[in-house]
């Protein structure tokens, strides 16, 4: 009989200042203290290096963005090989003159990139000028395997989407990871801030409980006016809400970061659970390929002869 195998995966809450430099070193020092407490691997919030910059369209900020490898995932693999664990590291890429991504670059304990994850779904709302900025990512819905165990990555604005929840846990994944910045205006939060944040985590807690799998979410925490560099978005800024989280296969939060403050998680991920789980829960057994390709469609017009 083989041994029964856990894991366990450390998340990041932080604020970010205007320095990236800064916000790097203050990162790599929350990555120490997850392993400190047995993290075998560790995620970080959504493009981390700086304030969340996309609060306006300016196109001064394509400067923040770099390669793969490049400044910030160099200093990370580094820092995996030194302390043998995989770290998740949000960036902003540069992929081409001209062709920027939201991604996530996967460092192994050794040191390796283990792969890349482009963000799929890009916001366009007010105060999150994504589409300004970012092409959608196109390598996919992917789990990757670690020396741990196999982690599925997504970002922020995807973890609304059940489909690539879906995608990503049938590639394997035994915990889907979603880097986020997500968070409040401030004139928003009296009256639907409690709401927009049971919404978040409810959505993300049913697809633990559909597919049968962990998901874990570091967020960032804290109020920020987009400022880089002393470049500062005129306004009342974005208050991110923390929150970060851990569910279990049955949708169970097992830890949970206060909404005020940094703080880093650890949890276990136990294969064995998803088994179990799934055993009793059959939902990926009980699947109607055969009635599913209306998902390739925009929208379905019943009124419509031809549907």
């Amino acid at each position: 009989m083989s041994r029964h195998r856990t894991f366990r995966v450390g998340l990041v809450q932080m604020s970010s200042g205007p320095d990236p430099d800064e916000n790097l070193e203050r990162a790599v020092a929350h990555v120490r203290t997850a392993r400190e407490l047995g993290a075998d691997v560790v995620a970080l919030p959504e493009l981390f290096r700086s304030q969340y910059f996309a609060q306006r369209e300016d196109h001064a900020m394509f400067d923040l963005a770099e390669p793969i490898p490049g400044p910030t995932v160099d200093r990370m693999a580094a820092l995996a090989k030194e302390l043998k664990v995989a770290i998740l590291v949000p960036i902003f890429e540069r992929r081409a003159a001209g062709v920027y991504h939201n991604t996530v670059a996967i460092t192994d304990r050794d040191g390796g990139i283990a792969g890349t994850y482009r963000k799929m779904h890009i916001p366009d709302d007010p105060l999150y000028f994504e589409k300004f900025y970012f092409a959608p990512g196109d390598l996919g819905f992917r789990s990757f395997p670690l020396h741990a165990g196999r982690v599925g990555v997504l970002i922020c604005w995807d973890q609304w989407y059940p489909e690539a929840a879906r995608l990503t846990a049938l590639s394997g994944a035994e915990v889907l990871i979603y880097p986020t910045a997500i968070g409040w205006h401030p004139g928003e939060k009296e009256d639907f801030g409690e709401a927009q944040f049971d919404a978040w985590r409810t959505i993300q807690r049913a697809h633990a409980i559909a597919n049968g799998v962990y998901v874990a979410v570091p967020n960032r925490v804290g109020l920020e006016h987009g400022d880089v560099r002393g470049d500062r978005v005129e306004g009342p800024g974005i208050e991110f809400w923390g929150g970060s989280f851990v569910a279990d296969p049955f949708g169970r939060i097992i830890a949970e970061a206060r909404r005020d403050r940094e703080e880093v998680l650890v949890a276990e991920i136990d294969p064995a659970m998803i088994e179990r789980t799934r055993q009793h829960w059959p939902f990926l057994r009980d699947r109607r390929l055969d009635a599913y390709s209306p998902l390739t469609q925009r929208y379905i017009d019943s009124s419509s002869p031809s549907g």
